[in-house]
């Protein structure tokens, strides 16, 4: 289906963006005057769907801005276009303070009620109450058989990492309720716009916020001080958190392995060295 047929408002313009993974990415712009972001791909509705179920689910805990949903179908979906600015201590305290609210908003239990998916990687999102256990079982063991398939990770590896998975009772820290977290919140998913930080591309589900962090904490993000300061401020992560950020790295750096190969092994592996170490 075309996109003026989704929308019901002609489309007066569109320009290519390129792709990203699997679909590509357009900008658009309607005869109404509004401006909109477009991703499409045929084979992608999956995806999509679980994109618009998570923005919608962390649209309602009103806390952190995310674009609303204008339409999901036909493998396509279709956003507000929201033009990018630069980063700013201001929004960054706002949004460290935001995203505080955003976690404390809670969820029912670990993973969501739809399917998940990071980057077109399939994420099980079957609801669990024990964080380790949801954390072990549905976010670290299956990328670790499927990075050991694809050869980009040896035994010595894999047996090092099932010692962590082992272990994430004692390793996991004091037990905290389900946290409505982003999931995939790297930089690059921080849309400075506005004066605020909104949030894209979730892999969004109830987990544990220091997740959240540990990904900010991942490949660094604007301002990174200011936005931890004032999430303390709201809500204090529990002692010892910086002992467990390479804990809570291990399924970003699996996701990395399995999507890009073997480059990415020495950071996920002196990562799980450093979980077992605390």
């Amino acid at each position: 289906m075309r996109l003026d047929e989704v929308l019901g408002v002609r489309v007066v313009r569109e320009t290519g963006l390129g792709a990203s993974h699997s679909w590509e990415l357009r900008r658009a712009e309607l005869a109404d005057g509004r401006e909109v972001f477009v991703k499409a791909a045929a084979d992608q509705a999956a995806v999509f769907g679980a994109e618009a179920a998570g923005l919608r689910w962390l649209a309602a805990a009103d806390a952190v801005p995310v674009p609303d949903v204008l339409a999901e179908q036909d493998g396509l979906l279709v956003l507000p276009w929201l033009p990018g600015e630069a980063p700013t201590a201001a929004a960054a305290e706002r949004f460290g303070r935001e995203l505080a609210a955003l976690h404390l908003a809670g969820a029912d239990s670990y993973g969501a009620p739809w399917p998940g998916f990071i980057a077109e990687l399939p994420l099980d999102n079957t609801p669990s109450p024990d964080w380790p256990e949801f954390y072990g079982e549905r976010r670290l063991r299956p990328y670790l058989r499927m990075a050991f398939d694809q050869r980009a990770l040896y035994g010595a590896d894999v047996r090092l990492l099932e010692q962590v998975i082992e272990r994430l009772p004692e390793l996991a820290g004091p037990a905290e309720p389900p946290s409505r977290i982003h999931g995939d919140l790297w930089s690059g998913n921080l849309l400075w716009s506005g004066g605020r930080v909104h949030l894209i591309d979730p892999a969004a589900h109830g987990g544990h916020r220091e997740t959240d962090l540990a990904m900010l904490d991942l490949f660094g993000a604007p301002h990174l001080d200011r936005i931890m300061a004032a999430y303390a401020e709201t809500a204090a992560p529990a002692d010892g958190r910086r002992g467990r950020v390479a804990l809570h790295q291990l399924h970003p750096l699996l996701v990395h392995v399995v999507l890009f190969g073997g480059s990415y092994r020495e950071s996920l592996m002196t990562a799980a060295d450093r979980s077992l170490r605390g």
